[in-house]
């Protein structure tokens, strides 16, 4: 049985596009007020339908309390429904990612993702649901995929509106967990960069992914042609999607988060000062080029 208000954020998220954002901070790691809440409005106003702060794309592990509070009040402020990332630090305990779930609750996020963790995924799924009454989604990342057998019992969760998957390359581990989403009557929800298109046709009947951190008309373009039956136009942006996809999510896989700042720069979302990921690998030569490139901004 699904809890009333995971039913709601369920079917308010059905068919739209939640934006994973990154967080612009400057060479100190130090996030300005003003740029950040530019990049959010921004985003939204691009068409995005709802925004993912403090995930992955955010860098929300590495977040103190004080930057993810700020960063979760100024995605708040822009009126769309905010979803804060809580978990994914090695070591964590539940309890600390309970504390960061009930923190996004005092400042209005409309849902939480969870990060995936190891040992009793529903206990501690339970334990953020108590803690915050926030409706979740889970999280099946390639990183750290839960086995298909764990899944049923998780999308039973009363508090689980839904679940995120991102299996990156595993098509029929990506199929068999929207299937799952189905089958337990929860949101099925793509994080697939590069099976964008694929996976709308597999079951996912939502979106929230990294490569709408910039180029957002881009993605929402996808989604918005399958969501309206217009298959000509779905297979010309898919096209455009998976071309960008191609050169920001790539080896080193966790450059994608500067590429992606490559890009709001260039769109002007963001300030170059602010549009560096301290927390990614270094990139090979030539690559911020071939990223501009393929996103029109050479």
């Amino acid at each position: 049985m699904i809890a009333s208000v995971a039913a709601a954020l369920r079917d308010r998220l059905r068919w739209r596009l939640v934006a994973a954002t990154a967080t612009p901070m400057d060479a100190g790691r130090a996030v300005d007020a003003g740029v950040l809440d530019r990049y959010l409005r921004g985003l939204v106003a691009d068409g995005a339908d709802a925004l993912a702060v403090c995930a992955h794309t955010g860098r929300g592990p590495y977040l103190d309390a004080e930057t993810r509070d700020l960063v979760t009040r100024h995605a708040v402020d822009t009126g769309v429904p905010v979803i804060v990332g809580v978990g994914g630090r090695p070591g964590e305990h539940t309890d600390d990612v309970a504390a960061q779930a009930a923190r996004a609750a005092a400042h209005g996020a409309a849902g939480v993702l969870v990060f995936p963790v190891d040992g009793d995924a529903v206990a501690h799924h339970d334990a953020v649901w108590r803690a915050a009454g926030l409706p979740m989604l889970a999280f099946d990342l390639y990183t750290r995929p839960y086995p298909a057998s764990a899944l049923p019992a998780l999308l039973a969760h009363p508090g689980v509106a839904g679940i995120k998957v991102a299996r990156l390359h595993d098509a029929l581990a990506c199929q068999a967990a929207l299937a799952a989403a189905h089958r337990a009557d929860r949101l099925a929800v793509t994080g697939e960069d590069r099976m964008f298109g694929p996976s709308l046709m597999w079951g996912a009947q939502s979106a929230l992914v990294g490569i709408a951190a910039a180029a957002v008309p881009v993605t929402a373009a996808v989604l918005r042609a399958y969501a309206d039956g217009r298959h000509d136009d779905f297979v010309a942006a898919s096209a455009r999607l998976d071309r960008l996809a191609e050169v920001t999510f790539t080896d080193p896989m966790e450059g994608y988060v500067q590429r992606m700042l490559w890009i709001a720069a260039a769109e002007g979302r963001v300030p170059a000062t602010h549009a560096g990921d301290p927390y990614g690998p270094a990139l090979p030569d030539g690559d911020r080029d071939r990223v501009l490139d393929v996103a029109g901004y050479r």
